[in-house]
This record gives C-alpha cells, sequence and structure tokens, in this order.
C-alpha cells in the first residue's frame, strides 16, 4: 500500500496516530501491542472530532502517575529487547535515532546520553511506537509526503523559550522541502517531523495512485486560519508509477554570455564532482540578440549550495535561479555478464511493460578500449552482442 501525507496543517505524533486509527487501525489493538514494550500506565483516549467542518479522529494519550523522562539509551534498549516485529522496532528506532541526533548537536552532548524530557514521555513513546505498529498494520510499504509548512512565534518547554520551528524541527527537516506561512503556531512538531523524515520515501504533489481511504488526524487545538488536520491517503500505486523510481531533484540554472568557452568544460567537471546530477549547455539568445548559453544542473537537494556557489565562483554569472523539480526514473541495477572482454558491468533497465533490458556502461567500455587499444564502438557492439 501507499500512503501520501498531506501535511497542510503540519504534522505532530498525536496527529499521525489520530490519522491512522481513523483509517481502520483499531485502539484496543494498538494498547495491547503497546503493552508488549512493556509499556503501562497509559490509555488511549479516542474520539471523533470536527476541524472547519470535517470529521476527523482525535487522540490523547491519558498517563497515570507522574511523566516519565528517559535517554536515548534507555528507549533505544526498551525498543530492542521488546517482543514487537522487526519492521515495528526498525521504523520506531529510526524515527527516535531522528530526534536524538538533532537533540545532540542542538545541545552538545553525545547522542546516547541525549535526555528526552516531552519527547521520552510514555505518550510520545506511544505515538511513534503506535505509528510504526499502525504502517505494518495498514500494511504501508511507500509513504510520500507534501511539502511541509513551518509556523512561527515561540514556545515553552523543559529547556525554557524556543523560537518555532523548534530548533530540533529545524535540524531534523534539513533536506526536506518547507516553505514558511507566516502562522504563529507551530505546525511541525519535532517528533512530527521525525516520523516523517524517518518513514517518507519522498516529498512533492500526489503520486499516481488509487485512492481507497482517506484518513483525518486532528491537532490537540483550532488554527483560525485553516483545519488543523492531517490528512493521510492510502491507496495502491498505478502500474505505471509502480515502474518508475521517484525523486525530488533541484534545478539550478545560470545565463552566460561573456565567458571564455575553455571554461566551460572544466566547470562541468567541478560541477558533477559537487555531486550534480547532470550537467547541459543550452545554447539561447539573450537581450540585444546576444548569443549565450543557459547553464543547467539538475542536482540533488543536498548539494544545492555546494552548486550555487560553484556557478557564482567558477563562472562569470552574477546571479543563479534554483527550483524544486520530480524526477521520474526507469528503475535500475548494476550487474555483470561474461563478454569476449571477461566479466563487465552493465546496466539492467526494468522497462514499463515489465521486461529488462543491459545496457553498458561507458566508463567501462572506455576503460577496455584504453587498455586493447580498440574503437569505442567496437567495444560496444561486442558487450551489447552479449547481453
Amino acid at each position: 500500500m501507499l500512503a501520501y501525507f498531506d501535511c497542510f496543517s503540519g504534522i505532530s505524533g498525536d496527529m499521525t496516530l489520530a490519522a491512522l486509527i481513523d483509517l481502520g487501525v483499531p485502539a484496543t489493538w494498538l494498547e495491547e501491542n503497546l503493552a508488549r514494550l512493556p509499556l503501562t500506565g497509559f490509555k488511549l483516549d479516542v474520539a471523533p472530532c470536527m476541524r472547519s467542518g470535517i470529521q476527523a479522529q482525535g487522540v490523547r494519550v491519558v498517563v497515570k502517575g507522574e511523566p516519565q523522562s528517559r535517554d536515548y539509551a534507555a528507549i533505544k534498549a526498551l525498543l530492542e529487547d521488546s517482543p514487537l516485529a522487526d519492521p515495528v522496532k526498525t521504523h520506531s528506532l529510526a524515527i527516535f535515532e531522528k530526534i536524538a541526533v538533532a537533540e545532540s548537536q542542538i545541545h552538545g552532548c553525545p547522542q546516547a546520553h541525549v535526555h528526552f524530557h516531552e519527547v521520552g514521555g510514555i505518550d510520545a513513546l506511544v505515538d511513534i511506537v503506535g505509528t510504526a505498529l499502525g504502517i505494518g498494520y495498514l500494511k504501508i510499504k511507500q509513504v510520500v509526503a507534501s511539502h511541509l509548512p513551518l509556523g512561527s512565534g515561540f514556545v515553552t518547554c523543559q529547556h525554557g523559550t524556543l523560537p518555532l520551528p523548534a530548533p530540533a524541527t529545524v535540524s531534523i527537516l534539513k533536506d526536506i522541502p518547507v516553505y514558511g506561512t507566516g502562522l504563529e503556531h507551530e505546525l511541525v512538531t519535532p517528533t512530527g517531523a521525525a516520523i516523517i523524515a524517518a518513514l517518507a520515501d519522498g516529498f512533492g504533489p500526489v503520486p499516481a495512485m488509487n485512492i481507497e481511504k482517506v484518513g483525518y488526524g486532528a491537532g490537540q487545538t483550532d488554527i483560525p486560519q485553516r483545519p488543523n488536520l492531517l490528512r493521510i491517503l492510502l491507496g495502491k500505486p498505478r502500474p505505471l508509477a509502480a515502474a518508475l523510481a521517484r525523486e525530488q531533484i533541484k534545478v539550478v540554472e545560470a545565463n552566460i554570455d561573456d565567458m571564455n568557452p575553455e571554461l566551460f568544460g572544466y566547470i562541468m567537471e567541478r560541477l558533477f564532482d559537487d555531486g550534480a546530477l547532470d550537467v547541459l549547455w543550452i545554447p539561447v539568445h539573450m537581450k540585444k540578440n546576444r548569443p549565450g548559453t543557459l547553464i543547467q544542473v539538475l542536482c540533488p537537494a543536498a548539494v544545492e549550495t555546494a552548486v550555487v556557489q560553484r556557478l557564482l565562483s567558477e563562472s562569470t554569472s552574477l546571479g543563479v535561479r534554483t527550483c524544486d523539480a520530480q524526477r521520474h526514473l526507469l528503475k535500475r541495477e548494476s550487474t555483470e555478464i561474461e563478454t569476449s572482454f571477461g566479466w563487465v558491468t552493465v546496466k539492467r533497465i526494468y522497462q514499463l511493460d515489465g521486461s529488462t533490458r543491459l545496457v553498458p556502461e561507458y566508463e567501462v567500455c572506455r576503460q577496455i578500449a584504453l587498455e586493447r587499444n580498440l574503437p569505442l564502438h567496437v567495444v560496444y557492439d561486442a558487450i551489447l552482442k552479449a547481453t
């Protein structure tokens, strides 16, 4: 199953758990499985509620006794020693690790000794492990999420008064597409950020899918400007989408009309060294009909800054443009085949109709051509005959 997290009002742990319950995960089943941690002294208070005229599920974790706090090492041991299924453990540990890494960097302490307060309490364990349980119950194999909206203002917690988004939230959301809303409200909590960062395979618009169910999880408070809900669309990927890999990338562009042409080759090499996926030189006519070159670079979001710095420092451009893009790819993998040159690496590409084809790798063919003093096309032809 494919789940699309439509985070138009952000995401938190209780919103996620409530949306999964709205999709059909029984609250009693969650309580029974959470008790296997062992985790006691809590009860799930689940009740329908309305947000802007939309009916949703609301979840509140009722804790008996004093709130508990744990460090990351204690939480990790609790999860690893539990009898829960391995996928539930894996997802839960991945979510908690996202928070531990962020808190460790912010507070300057070893990751294992990060002391959790709000996030280490029973309520957060219920939200995180309950989410992992719900993912398994609904047989969700792929998660895609929308871009995340961020609020502003301040929030009071165990550490004092912090700016919004909270420092841990900002740290967890590195390389994840976000946008500001101007709302003075905590839209994405650290727990919500960790859940989506650990579970999501990609971020962007709704993927090609057949929607079977829709679940709404309500936040604890009303937001006048928008319904405080997390919406999860559950369904199956359409056949075309199942055959394609999909990823979020950045497009970086610059216009050049006054640079020594000999520099272009060098800049291309450096851009690929920086992590660019592709680099294009596109002939264009600029103002006053001057011939120029449009430099277009496709790159992962993680290397956008390096690509921008490279263009501004190595080319004569005075400015660059960036935008988000979705890339759809035929799935591929590397494999080896036996040829007249011995065993060589080729690329196996999966076609939309389910068939596959093998394609020689340029660098492999180039190396063989140089070593054997053969024309490159001869090497290509010989490997193709062996596929």
